[in-house]
Order: structure tokens, then C-alpha cells, then sequence
């Protein structure tokens, strides 16, 4: 069978979309088992620490996109996903023998640095295999198969206990990293390799020239409302519950399972709706409606079902995250591709540190649920800034270089 007939078959989609789903199980587990996991290493202020360590985490994963981009474009897209797994692998094995709140950020710090550099490299070896008329396809799948570690995270955190959680998924990235083995390069970077005297992977081209930094810029914001929904809105939704007048408890577990859930629903249909409609922008615009629906049920819900209802219109909404990606990738030339596409969704992932820190302040003005909310109109005023200055990106090729 033909290659272009079968793409969605290529081994080197299946394992970018098991990679994907291991670097999500990875990266919301100390969401769902933040307050069990504080809890039992005796940390007083559960809130508090657990936005410092998931901060801490944040970090990481922005360090780490800069890191792993720049060595994907200099060394190989396959060679940065064996080594960010072998990472992530141990730092997640070593998060299961914390015994202080300092020791479990220090090691999430170390875990988010290798799980950045999962995500850029799969979608732009993906990206640059498929046809280009058909990448929204094969991205849409790694993502939407992918974000279902995030439900099978929620699974195994009612199974297991908090520490085995952390070894197991651990585990995964070890078989992970015996899979990757058989994945080869690109055929567009080998290409590029012998190009000797073109310059790959220098992060700071993405500076150094005013319409560049613009479309890198713009890249970037448009993934924003992601990272406020999962990190301000269900990772302490027990607290706006409380502020809302919520009695019944909430688990934000289960509201990652529910979103996730609806997230990895979302991305498949987006790449769906993006590939009839000929546009990323247009299905974009969609999706940014669905979640404003979701903020709007968030933010008057009376229940604990309303609650967890508005998690999964938002995380439906939030399900971009493929499209978003694939477009960080389309937007740049083979050789600052990788560094691109991986730095991209980490300056997201980062930048929940500025959405939590103006959050924070805000709750020190105003009440703690109208903070939220101007938080996520500054989030979405931000986001249409971007994308309604960037270009259209549906079916572009992908063989050019970035002078």
C-alpha cells in the first residue's frame, strides 16, 4: 500500500502520538495528584506550593523549548526526542521519592525541561513527512490521541498511590524510548544538513529581524487560552467552587479527565474542520468561540455539575493545540523549523507563569472570581490581537530556508 494513500498508517505518526500521549500523562499528573501528593509529604499550604511547583515546571518546559528547538534544527529532529525522553523518564522516576515541597519543584523543574521537547519535534517530523495537504490530518491525530494521557493519567491516579503514579509513567517514557530507536529523519532535514554553510537552529534569528519576531510573536499568543484554562481554571477549580459558593467538594482530577477528554475530541475535529474549510485561521476563530461559551458556564455555575460541565465546553474549545502547533511549524523554514515549532508551545506552557502572576495580583484588588475573569479577557483580547495578524498557513510547502 501507497504511502500517500495510507499516511495516517506511517510508523513515525503512531509513535509521535505515543509520545505525545506520555508527555501528557506526564505533564498533568502533578495537576490531578497535587493536593494527595502535598498532603502526604506534610506541606502546609497546598495552594501556594502548588502553584510555585507548577510554575517551577512551567519553566522548565520554557527552558527546555529553547534547548531542544535549537538542537533539533542543529542535530536532528529524532536525536532531541531520544534524549528529552530519556529526560523526562528520569526526572518523573525521581519525583516518586520526594520528601519536601523544594525537592518535588527542583525535580519538576528537571521533568519539565525533557518534556519540551517532545511535542515540537514530533509535529514538525510529522510536518514535514505527510503531504501538505494532509499534515493538518496526521498533527490532529498525534495531538488528539496524545491529550488521552491526560484521561489515562486520572485513571491511574485512582488506581495507584501518588508515588507509583510517578514511576509509571516513568516507565512508559523508558519503553518509549526503545520504540523511538526506529524512527528516521526527515527527508527535508537531511536535505538541510548538507547545507554546511546555512545556519540552523540559531535561536536568536527569531529576533534579529522585525517581521520574523512578529510572526514567532503571534505564534505563540494564539495558543494562550490553553494554558489559562488548564492552569488557572481547572487546576483550581476547587477554589473558584469555593468563591462561587460551590458547597459539594471539587476534584480537579476529574476535571482534567473531563477537559482532556473533550480537548483530544476537539483537536481531532478542528484538523477535521481546518482541512474543509482550506484554513487554520478560520477553524481557529471557531474554536476561540467555543471556549468563551465554556469561560461564561465557568464563571456562573452553580453546581458541581454545571462546574465540570463548563471544564469540558472549555476544554472542547481549548482543543486548538494541534492546529496551533502545526502552524508554529508551517510558519517558519526548514532550518529554524524544530526550534521553532518546540520553542512555541513552551513559551505557551511559560507563560502561565505571567497568566498566574497577573492572576495573583488581581486577586489582591479584586474578588477572586472577578480576577479570574479579567484574566481571561486580557488572555483573549491578547490572542485576537495574534492571530488576526498572522498569515494563512493551510497547504503552504515546506521546502524554504529562513535567510
Amino acid at each position: 500500500m501507497s504511502f500517500k494513500r495510507h499516511y495516517l498508517l506511517h510508523p513515525v505518526v503512531w509513535l509521535a502520538a505515543l509520545g505525545y500521549f506520555v508527555d501528557i500523562y506526564d505533564l498533568l499528573l502533578f495537576s490531578i495528584i497535587r493536593i494527595p501528593s502535598l498532603n502526604d509529604i506534610g506541606v502546609d499550604n497546598v495552594t501556594g506550593t502548588g502553584l510555585l511547583i507548577l510554575n517551577t515546571q512551567m519553566f522548565g518546559l520554557l527552558l527546555g523549548g529553547i534547548l531542544w528547538g535549537v538542537l533539533g534544527d542543529k542535530w536532528g529532529r529524532t536525536r532531541v526526542l531520544f534524549y528529552s525522553i530519556a529526560l523526562y523518564s528520569i526526572g518523573n522516576l525521581l519525583n516518586g521519592f520526594v520528601q519536601t515541597g523544594t525537592q518535588y519543584a527542583i525535580i519538576r523543574f528537571i521533568a519539565g525541561i525533557g518534556l519540551a521537547g517532545e511535542l515540537g519535534a514530533g509535529i514538525t517530523l510529522v510536518s514535514e513527512l505527510l503531504p501538505k495537504n494532509k499534515r493538518g490530518l496526521g498533527t490532529a491525530l498525534v495531538a488528539g490521541f496524545g491529550l488521552t494521557g491526560a484521561v489515562f493519567a486520572f485513571f491511574i491516579s485512582q488506581w495507584f498511590s501518588w508515588r507509583t503514579c510517578y514511576f509509571i509513567g516513568g516507565g512508559m517514557g523508558l519503553l518509549l524510548l526503545t520504540l523511538r530507536m526506529s524512527v528516521f529523519e526527515s527527508g527535508l532535514y537531511k536535505q538541510l544538513a548538507e547545507k554546511t554553510h546555512l545556519a540552523k537552529g540559531n535561536f536568536l534569528m527569531l529576533f534579529n529581524k522585525r517581521e520574523r519576531f512578529i510572526r514567532y510573536l503571534r505564534s505563540i499568543l494564539i495558543g494562550l487560552p490553553t494554558w489559562f484554562v488548564v492552569g488557572i481554571l481547572i487546576s483550581f477549580s476547587p477554589e473558584f467552587a469555593h468563591h462561587l459558593g460551590i458547597k459539594q467538594p471539587i476534584d480537579p482530577g476529574k476535571g482534567i479527565m473531563i477537559s482532556y477528554s473533550a480537548i483530544a475530541f476537539g483537536d481531532i475535529v478542528i484538523g477535521l474542520l481546518s482541512q474543509q474549510l482550506k484554513s487554520r485561521k478560520k477553524a481557529l476563530h471557531i474554536f476561540y468561540l467555543i471556549t468563551i461559551s465554556g469561560m461564561a458556564v465557568f464563571f456562573t455555575a452553580s453546581s458541581p455539575w454545571q462546574l465540570y460541565l463548563s471544564m469540558g465546553i472549555m476544554g472542547f474549545g481549548t482543543g486548538f493545540w494541534a492546529v496551533f502547533v502545526t502552524i508554529g511549524a508551517e510558519n517558519f523554514g526548514t532550518n529554524l523549523r524544530a526550534t521553532a515549532a518546540t520553542t512555541i508551545p513552551n513559551m505557551v506552557r511559560g507563560s502561565l507563569n505571567l497568566i498566574s502572576a497577573l492572576f495573583l495580583f488581581l486577586t489582591s484588588q479584586i474578588s477572586y472570581v472577578n480576577s479570574g475573569i479579567l484574566t481571561g479577557v486580557i488572555v483573549m483580547l491578547i490572542t485576537y490581537w495574534a492571530i488576526s495578524g498572522l498569515q494563512e498557513t493551510f497547504g503552504r510547502d515546506l521546502d524554504f530556508i529562513e535567510e
